[in-house]
């Protein structure tokens, strides 16, 4: 059996090691670029202080419906502190992000959804740039990190416990760099396997509606609206997210969503909810403003309400800066697992002669330059 897991976990990384390596480079990076695509940014994220408009959502969703038609389907991000300005999500006819002043809902400018490196790094992370499509692909990466975490402790689980976690760094560097590899997939993989598993789960909707299915209940699917005639006007868009807002004593919207046909979904952030968006939402009727129906963040479905925790624990914002940075590291942690693992095997792979270390390894133990000096694959 040890034969069968060491081929698995040997094939199945040379297969998938670069997707792995590139998706947890990207998402440890995030981190980073984050902060610094706004400072780079600052025109478009960052106004001057100032009261916001009265009537700043609806002129927003005028000028856009304006802009980009009728059919236009958008998420607005209202301001949350002072100083910042309200994103709109389009999502067509065009994709991508416009910005605008809350003191008198003027553009900012645009960026398209992939315009920019962290745009694009999001992108990359999120989807593998390939849409809805891509989805299901980073559920299989996940399934294939977790077959290589099983597999490589299976082939790390020592005789000996003190030998299970030595680095022989000395022994030149093909040992060196299979003790690292080993002993470093063994003591950070399930660590590793948190933001791994949790990017999963919100990248694959199926996930979600499993598990809801499991606990025996139906997924929450959006209200319908009938289709309304095309001169009846929309009600003011400002009006129905304080209509939203007032059972839950005025609290913050984390984004306001609409488009034809659909109803007006307000996303609220309540205070013991731990989603740093909100997941609690308050269905609208466009033309009417009628509630049509509110989902509390603790009352939905159980696939859609571990988002609640799942959510900031990928991205970290659970644990506020600490967590954020050890999810950054396990990101460079895992891309440096696959990479040494693709060293070890092209290093393997050469004649021993030609391996880095080999000849001086081979002399200290009297061997001859071509003999292999550390046979590392006869400690597994």
């Amino acid at each position: 059996m040890r034969r069968v897991w060491l081929l698995l976990h040997r094939w199945l990384a040379l297969t998938l090691a670069l997707p792995l390596i590139v998706v947890a480079l990207l998402g440890g990076s995030l981190v980073v670029l984050k902060p610094l695509d706004r400072w780079l940014n600052a025109a478009l994220f960052s106004v001057p202080v100032g009261p916001a408009a009265a009537d700043l959502l609806d002129r927003t969703r005028q000028s856009l419906l304006a802009e980009f038609g009728p059919d236009a389907s958008f998420v607005l991000r209202p301001p949350r502190q002072a100083g910042e300005s309200l994103r709109a999500t389009v999502h067509r006819p065009w994709a991508g992000f416009v910005y605008f002043d809350p003191r008198d809902a003027r553009e900012l400018g645009r960026r398209g959804e992939r315009e920019g490196f962290f745009n694009l790094a999001f992108e990359l992370h999120s989807s593998l740039l390939l849409d809805d499509a891509g989805k299901p692909l980073l559920a299989g990466l996940a399934l294939a990190y977790g077959t290589l975490l099983v597999g490589g402790l299976v082939l790390w689980w020592p005789r000996r416990w003190r030998q299970g976690f030595s680095l022989a760094l000395d022994r030149g560097l093909l040992r060196g760099l299979f003790d690292v590899h080993r002993t470093g997939g063994a003591v950070l993989g399930m660590l590793i396997a948190v933001p791994v598993a949790t990017g999963a789960y919100m990248a694959w909707k199926p996930l979600a509606k499993a598990v809801t299915s499991l606990s025996g209940q139906v997924p929450l699917a959006p209200p319908k609206v009938a289709v309304a005639a095309p001169s009846q006007p929309l009600a003011p868009l400002d009006a129905l997210v304080a209509s939203a807002r007032a059972p839950f004593n005025n609290a913050p919207a984390g984004y306001v969503a609409g488009g034809a046909g659909k109803p007006v979904r307000v996303r609220l952030i309540l205070p013991d909810d731990p989603h740093p968006n909100g997941l609690t939402s308050v269905w609208l009727h466009p033309h009417s403003g009628a509630i049509l129906r509110i989902d509390r963040w603790d009352k939905l479905d159980p696939g859609t309400r571990a988002n609640s925790i799942i959510y900031p624990l990928h991205t970290g914002e659970l644990g506020g800066l600490a967590l954020e940075a050890l999810n950054a590291l396990l990101g460079f942690a895992l891309a440096a697992l696959g990479a040494s693992g693709l060293w070890l095997w092209w290093l393997r792979r050469r004649p021993a002669a030609a391996r880095p270390g080999a000849r001086r390894a081979g002399q200290e133990k009297g061997r001859s330059p071509g003999e292999p000096a550390n046979a590392p694959g006869r400690s597994r």
